[in-house]
């Protein structure tokens, strides 16, 4: 297989990006205390397929991305990536959080092909899948610029595009667009739809909003209250491309009523949890 960025390996989309979670638990210990945070999840994200995960605040939505990225270790249960259990963070993964996560000293060129530079890609290589990239994003013309002078949603660009620069298997993201205004939002959900099918990548996607998760997904997982569980798979066939006005099709707000009817329950007794939490339990010597 070819690819039009020379110098970096393609990533055959029929081959890479298979995330599997197989009963997986995890439970976080502090001081002697113990809090079950997700219990008996499997999930499945197959290659090239946009997979997103809702539930109510405090479910292990992060957790499980976190447990994708390496950055935790499940208590109970696997999770791997393409056959290979993961055991820690490596750059088969890219990952885009909420806030932020620029280098303020690079400019946007630099920011972008840091990946590419600790992956040893020589320099003409590494600046021209930056630009293709950034040119995609529309941010062509902006390779100079500092963090410090961009918005919020090309700040975000930014870090999408260095996250996709370095040819991961897949694409964990945690709320991305969760501090963008409602414009800008709708805006990026188009950028990242293009990009994905653009490049053939994997996403795991998470997020609190239920249209967002439509409008991007192939499949959305519904988590219960903690201890986070999957209550539902709920899956998406809205034809692609998908443009703005797909919210309006009766197809999407039939999915749209199912995910409500889902959450509303989880929600409340999320809720409920967080008032009136109980005292926490130690852990069994």
């Amino acid at each position: 297989m070819t690819t039009p960025f020379p110098g970096v390996a393609p990533s055959p989309v029929a081959a890479v990006g298979n995330i599997e979670i197989r009963d997986l638990s995890v439970r976080f210990a502090q001081g002697g205390q113990s809090v079950q945070a997700v219990q008996g999840v499997t999930l499945d994200v197959r290659s090239g397929e946009f997979v997103s995960v809702i539930g109510p605040s405090g479910c292990g939505k992060s957790t499980l991305l976190n447990l994708v990225a390496g950055f935790v270790a499940p208590t109970e249960g696997s999770v791997s990536l393409d056959g290979k259990a993961i055991t820690g963070p490596g750059a088969d993964r890219g990952v885009v959080f909420q806030q932020y996560s620029l280098f303020p000293w690079k400019n946007v060129l630099a920011n972008v092909e840091f990946g590419l530079k600790l992956q040893g890609i020589d320099k003409y290589a590494r600046q021209q899948r930056s630009r293709q990239l950034l040119q995609q994003a529309g941010l062509a013309g902006f390779e100079k610029f500092y963090p410090a002078q961009l918005s919020g949603g090309m700040k975000q660009r930014v870090g999408i595009i260095r996250a996709l620069a370095a040819n991961p298997r897949i694409l964990l993201m945690d709320e991305p667009f969760g501090a963008l205004d409602t414009q800008t939002r709708t805006i990026m959900q188009q950028l990242l739809t293009d990009l994905w099918q653009t490049l053939g990548i994997s996403v795991l996607f998470i997020t609190h909003d239920i249209d967002e998760a439509i409008f991007l997904s192939d499949r959305i997982y519904v988590m219960t209250a903690r201890p986070g569980m999957v209550k539902a798979v709920v899956p998406v066939a809205l034809k692609r491309p998908r443009l703005a006005d797909v919210v309006l099709s009766k197809e999407f707000l039939d999915i749209r009523a199912r995910l409500h009817g889902l959450i509303a329950d989880e929600s409340l007794q999320s809720f409920r949890s967080e008032s009136i939490a109980p005292a926490p339990q130690r852990i069994a010597a």
